[in-house]
């Protein structure tokens, strides 16, 4: 159980309530600012992720990194992007993503070089979450790169197929399998040799089944983003869409 206030609610609640949280404020930017405010979400997404995805959580029985919340809002904006404009802008914004979170850890591995001033309270703080931050960065990284770019050309993959039908299908079909491959690399670049084999495999598998639930659960916001999009991006969906 957790405390916000003087509430208290259960851990897998508190986590579904972040899940339509997340997923919802990504249809919101998206309506107030058109892809740009995606640019926006995915940037600053990536990078707290990458924070939060240094503390474990108990989820229904089973450990689990808290970042997949916001890394499944990160899907949703790049899927949003490969549907109404095409593969060129979601790829660039996987990139947006990519670039701030290499000047996160640049300028960090600075922050953190130099020594603390006697009556400093933060450097121990900043040491324990970005101190390995150099490591989740490049899991991190190397997953987004690869999973991102398989997640765009498994989308448009689906919408060939399909003959641009099935909009769950195609939304479903590439994050998931996009999930998997982001989980694996993640959790074995990141992740391997810091806990016993036996959690590391169970933070794997339950990572990937929480990333699962939020892919199924992002579908109903995908068609919001489509029924709601700017009005000046009302008939973008056709474009680059090859």
């Amino acid at each position: 159980m957790v405390g916000i206030g003087s509430v208290t609610v259960s851990t897998e609640a508190l986590w579904l309530v972040f899940v339509v949280v997340g997923l919802a404020t990504t249809i919101l930017v998206f309506r107030l600012f058109g892809k740009e405010g995606l640019y926006v979400l995915v940037v600053a997404s990536v990078i707290i992720a990458n924070v939060q995805v240094t503390k474990t959580v108990v989820l229904f029985g089973f450990t689990a990194t808290l970042g997949n919340v916001l890394y499944g809002s990160v899907f949703l904006a790049t899927d949003v992007l490969s549907e109404l404009y095409g593969r060129k802008e979601a790829r660039r914004c996987v990139w947006f993503g990519f670039t701030a979170m290499g000047l996160v850890v640049l300028w960090m591995t600075f922050g953190l070089a130099f020594e603390p001033a006697p009556g400093d309270f933060a450097h121990d703080s900043l040491s324990t979450i970005f101190g390995v931050m150099p490591r989740i960065a490049a899991g991190s990284l190397v997953a987004y790169l690869v999973s991102q770019h398989h997640d765009i050309s498994a989308f448009h993959f689906w919408r060939r197929v399909t003959a641009g039908r099935y909009l769950w299908l195609r939304n479903c079909a590439s994050t998931m399998a996009s999930q998997a491959i982001d989980s694996l690399l993640f959790c074995f670049i990141a992740l391997w040799g810091l806990y016993d084999a036996a959690i590391w495999l169970q933070i794997l598998l339950t990572t990937y089944v929480l990333k699962c639930v939020v892919a199924l659960l992002d579908t109903p916001f995908m068609y919001l983003a489509v029924r709601f999009a700017p009005p000046a991006d009302a008939g973008a969906s056709t474009q680059d869409s090859s």
